[in-house]
């Protein structure tokens, strides 16, 4: 069925109860409000630190917003960028979206204006709906894109002279549903991904790929009516939006959480009763050094009902998940593999039954498939040898939007899609992860592509070559360094390349910096496997010590 479907099924079946619930920690004014009260009570220039809608409400939200971009045209056909940080009109705008029939771009919050404007025209976006955060950047860039789009401000405060304002607007028009026909083949999202290069790919998904996805999660973790996902990181992911489908998919509640520290996140497992947390790597490893230095304390918190704590995004140290259960001894566990290409995690899910096997990612999900291949692509490898993860199932993306010859590369005729991920599957069938095959740097969650970093650095005169690589690291996974290597008779310290990076958006500053040459092979590539093993972990040391750093 389309995605849409389940939404206004649940605003059928349970609409007085409570859909989304966002909570700001930075707020200390703990009102409890309704949509209604927090619009009627609240003034313009605050923020409440807890706001909630039910089902029914979600779905009017969803309805007047696909009113309003009906009667401006949009429709079957057209996109629609959403550019906003996690708030609570984001998933009623998303599903508002989709209700015309049109197109839902997610936008990750940390482009740059240029990476905005190259990523609209990429999707032939015609609508984008930004937040207050994003003012300076759009400015930058709304001559450029205004001409042929409509831009709608959401948000409070005074809407900006090139937009138009979306919150004085979507109250005037029906809570009434569209009722536009949808199939599940009808598109339905564009994801934006990005290869070793570092320029976005649109990745196009239909209607079957979003409900697959929510019907996956719930059976993944057992997801029923009485439990409670709290959702930490940026709705834009697919890890985001597709873990919080479960909830959509059973008609349960979920909360917003505008916060990722150790007392945030406790605090609102206790507080809203939740059940199933998704964490990222650096957030696990947060709570758990807070727990092991006093600065908190389990006493304090209600976690007694918390019995899922599931992480994705980057590969999960056992040793990590070993210390959790210390802490957590009645906590099921799972991770979850994807890609944006396949509706992010899931394809590979690890099985909350088989905590014994951590450090693997897993058996294919629900609905799915997975072989490991040979380079050609269609081999498979022999049980234990190492090979190209490949997966295949209903929420392989549709395309590359406009994109046949990357498309070609990926996905096959029978539907396969190439992961680019190095793995092998051991005797029992569960898949372990052994390298990239892209040299992608996840860093808290966070793709990094060290391309996009290395030409930024061989814009400065003193520098003759560079290379970008990832580190080790407890808390975040791992870390960007960068290995410069100064031209002849230039002198160069790791203060002149930290200064010059901060132009860069601060995600994508090396954490590192090694003055040191940049070794490459007889056909010009730099040996990044080789980096990788000179200064991985203790080696580092050894040999910054050589060098005489």
């Amino acid at each position: 069925m389309p995605v849409t479907e389940l939404l206004e099924r649940n605003a059928a079946l349970y609409g007085d109860e409570t859909a989304l619930v966002e909570i700001n920690p930075e707020i200390q004014e703990k009102r409890k409000m309704t949509w209604k009260e927090y619009d009627l009570i609240m003034p313009a220039s605050t923020t409440a630190y807890r706001r909630e809608i039910t089902w029914k409400v979600f779905d009017e939200k969803a309805n007047r917003v696909a009113n309003l971009l009906m009667s401006r045209g949009i429709g079957k056909g057209n996109k629609v960028a959403i550019l906003l940080m996690n708030c609570l009109e984001y998933l009623p705008i998303y599903f508002g979206i989709l209700k015309t029939g049109a197109v839902a771009v997610p936008m990750n919050f940390r482009f740059s204006a240029d990476e905005i404007e190259y990523c609209l025209k990429l999707s032939d976006t015609d609508v984008l709906l930004f937040g207050p955060e994003f003012i300076g950047r759009i400015e930058e860039i709304a001559e450029a894109i205004g001409e042929n789009r409509l831009l709608l401000y959401v948000g409070t405060g005074i809407c900006p002279t090139f937009a138009e304002d979306y919150d004085e607007q979507v109250v005037n028009f029906s809570s009434q549903s569209p009722n536009v026909p949808l199939t599940e083949a009808d598109d339905a999202a564009i994801y934006f991904s990005s290869g070793t290069t570092g320029f976005p790919k649109a990745i196009l998904h239909n209607h079957e790929s979003l409900s697959q996805a929510a019907h996956m999660e719930q059976v993944h973790h057992a997801i029923g009516r009485e439990d409670c996902f709290l959702c930490i990181p940026p709705l834009y992911h697919t890890g985001a939006k597709f873990h919080w489908m479960g909830s959509l998919y059973a008609g349960s509640k979920a909360v917003l959480l505008k916060g990722n520290t150790p007392s945030a996140i406790l605090s609102a497992v206790s507080q809203e009763r939740c059940t199933i947390v998704w964490l990222l790597v650096p957030w696990a490893q947060d709570i758990l050094d807070a727990l092991d230095n006093g600065k908190l304390s389990l006493g304090d918190f209600e976690t007694a009902q918390w019995r899922l704590m599931h992480i994705g995004a980057q590969p999960v140290p056992p040793s990590l998940i070993k210390h959790w259960l210390d802490y957590f001894p009645n906590h099921k566990y799972d991770t979850n593999y994807g890609l944006s290409e396949s509706t992010g995690p899931g394809c590979v899910h690890l099985g909350m039954e088989n905590i014994h096997k951590v450090g693997a990612i897993g058996v294919p999900g629900y609905g799915w498939e997975a072989k490991i291949v040979e380079e050609d692509g269609v081999t498979p490898v022999e049980k234990g040898a190492v090979g190209e993860l490949c997966v295949k199932g209903p929420g392989v993306m549709t395309c590359y939007y406009n994109d046949p010859k990357a498309t070609a590369e990926v996905l096959s005729a029978d539907g396969w899609l190439r992961t680019g991920d190095m793995a092998m599957q051991d005797s029992d069938g569960f898949i372990f992860l052994v390298d990239r095959k892209k040299d992608v740097i996840i860093s808290g969650g966070e793709n990094i592509y060290p391309v996009q970093i290395e030409d930024f650095l061989r814009t400065n005169d003193a520098i003759s070559d560079v290379a970008v690589i990832g580190l080790p690291d407890k808390r975040l996974g791992e870390i960007t360094a960068a290995i410069v290597q100064a031209k002849e008779g230039h002198s160069l310290t790791e203060e002149d390349v930290n200064k010059f990076c901060m132009s860069l958006p601060r995600y994508k500053r090396p954490r590192k910096v090694i003055l040191a040459p940049v070794p490459r092979n007889a056909t010009g590539k730099i040996e990044k496997p080789k980096l990788r093993e000179l200064y991985g972990g203790e080696n580092l040391v050894a040999a910054q010590n050589e060098i005489g750093l």
